[in-house]
């Protein structure tokens, strides 16, 4: 018997009297009592950790290829590192969210301001930047964009990250040319997933043409999941020059491919597709009424149109609602006497059959396909006017997607007007929307909103998902502004206790996170 053998055994000796109780084993080794045998242990421990052999050395990994981006400044290495550890005041009393800004909040800020810089992750810190992105995937798309190719070299190495392989957005250093034939056509064959999307996306914004020929390759070669991916990609750009590849998709083998496609081509009025169900929408619905279709045959289906409808919807709405929303908008004019949108959503068409609200929410969901602006304000209707009251639809989800289809200008003067009229109970959504920071007339309605909630003695808590996109919207600007709410104020007597206090520590959170957003920006700011 070995020394080696020797000592594995006295090992087992001792596994074996921890696992039954030294009160059990004694007298059958070294270990009489539980001190002896955890002593025991240490000594077999360390002489066994001292006795291994090393392993021999596996092959070093290639070096990271170079990123040339720039690195951001110190300042601003030394914030990303602090939001990264996520590093932020004590909780208030009761286990309130105290009067600290939330650094965490701050990151996805940090992360699209270094992307408008150009700048690369600090080497040092892309480990960190992997993990959050790890956690939250709401940062992936930014952060794999910072981390660039050095994330995905790291991402390689440790399956924990794995995740960026398929889902980085190729940031920065490594993409080829896209006017080099040779090297596109490499890395559209060999490279990784995120790669081939990423130069996808770079081919398309130089040639759509070129992106089209390159998807063409290797297109009935894909998963079908990578077909819907890339096929998503047309969204960006999307024209009349790529109708003839969405209509040849519309026989690809999958469904999801062939709805998408199908959603693509109504997006472009002037496609035989929209042509098409212009013409079956026209047949059901005109100044006279709505005449829904009475079956779904094969040629709505080859266009996109699906048969069976959702838990709770008939068929028939069902399918009207498919055929007009894929229809292209202009179509309405010739077909009630030369009315614009407007004038065409006031008409009391087919009340007395019940379908208004089916074709006014079909409209809807058109106006936001084909981003089509003049529609949208139709069927909003005014800011001021109830909700309930809306000529298109009473939804705030379907509202909030309507205001995107509008100039940004357009859309916040909307957004404020709403919030001077109904307050913020009902304006989370569409606030939403507006494009950061809030400045003008929708910073000044919302704080507004939020002082006269405070003066009325309002439940805070019902105001803390506003107060929370105010920290992270509101320009930084508005910080003098809202010092005076800060403090403390008298509470009314019917107010919640407490709610004064609330409100004070709300707002110093608030001017603290405004000035610390404002200092953060000025760090990634190049220097002169």
């Amino acid at each position: 018997m070995t020394k080696a053998d020797e000592g594995y055994g006295e090992w087992e000796e001792l596994v074996g009297a921890a696992l039954l109780g030294t009160d059990r084993r004694r007298g059958a080794g070294p270990a009489g009592s539980p001190e002896a045998l955890l002593d025991a242990a240490a000594v077999h421990a360390v002489r066994r950790r001292a006795g291994l052999r090393p392993a021999t050395a596996g092959p070093r990994p290639e070096p990271a290829p170079r990123d040339p981006r720039p690195a951001p400044p110190e300042a601003a290495r030394r914030r990303l590192a602090q939001l990264l550890a996520g590093r932020t005041g004590a909780a208030g009393r009761g286990g309130r969210r105290g009067a600290a800004p939330d650094l965490t909040e701050l990151l996805p800020q940090w992360l699209a301001a270094a992307g408008r810089y150009g700048y690369r992750a600090p080497a040092a810190l892309v480990p960190a930047l992997l993990d959050a992105a790890r956690a939250r995937t709401d940062l992936r798309p930014q952060a794999l964009a910072l981390a660039g190719t050095r994330g995905l070299w790291l991402a390689r190495l440790n399956p924990d990250w794995r995740f960026a392989l398929r889902g980085a957005a190729g940031g920065g250093g490594g993409m080829p040319d896209v006017t080099d034939r040779a090297a596109v056509e490499r890395l559209w064959q060999e490279g990784l997933f995120a790669e081939r999307v990423a130069l996808l996306g770079a081919v398309r914004a130089h040639d759509a043409a070129a992106a089209l020929e390159l998807m063409a390759t290797t297109w009935t070669a894909e998963r079908a999941e990578d077909r819907l991916m890339f096929l998503d990609s047309l969204r960006v750009g999307l024209s009349h020059a790529d109708e003839p590849f969405l209509e040849a998709a519309l026989d690809d083998r999958s469904r999801n491919v062939r709805a998408t496609a199908a959603e693509l081509l109504s997006a472009l009025p002037r496609s035989a597709l929209a042509g098409r169900m212009a013409e079956r929408a026209l047949a059901c619905v005109g100044p006279e009424g709505v005449t829904p279709p009475a079956e779904c045959d094969a040629g709505m289906l080859r266009d996109g149109v699906v048969r069976q409808p959702p838990a709770g919807r008939g068929e028939r709405a069902w399918w009207l609602g498919q055929l007009v929303e894929a229809a292209p908008l202009s179509c309405w004019r010739e077909r009630f006497g030369g009315l614009g949108p407007e004038e065409i959503v006031a008409l009391p068409v087919a009340v007395g059959e019940g379908w208004t609200e089916e074709l006014h929410a079909a409209w809807c969901r058109a106006a936001v396909r084909q981003r089509d602006p003049e529609w949208s304000r139709a069927l909003l209707g005014p800011a001021t006017a109830p909700p309930a009251a809306a000529p298109g639809t009473a939804s705030l989800a379907e509202r909030a997607k309507l205001l995107e289809t509008l100039p940004d200008a357009e859309r916040a003067q909307w957004v404020a007007q709403f919030v001077r009229a109904h307050g913020l109970s009902e304006a989370f959504q569409l606030l939403g929307v507006c494009l950061v920071p809030w400045a003008g007339a929708l910073g000044r309605a919302v704080v507004d909103a939020l002082d006269i909630a405070r003066e009325a003695g309002s439940y805070p808590w019902s105001f803390s998902g506003v107060m929370g996109l105010a920290e992270r919207c509101l320009d930084p600007a508005e910080a003098g502004r809202l010092e005076a709410l800060t403090a403390t104020a008298e509470e009314p007597p019917d107010a919640v206790p407490g709610a004064a206090a609330y409100w004070a520590e709300a707002f110093q959170r608030l001017v603290a996170t405004l000035r610390l957003r404002e200092a953060m920006l000025a760090e990634l700011a190049p220097s002169a």
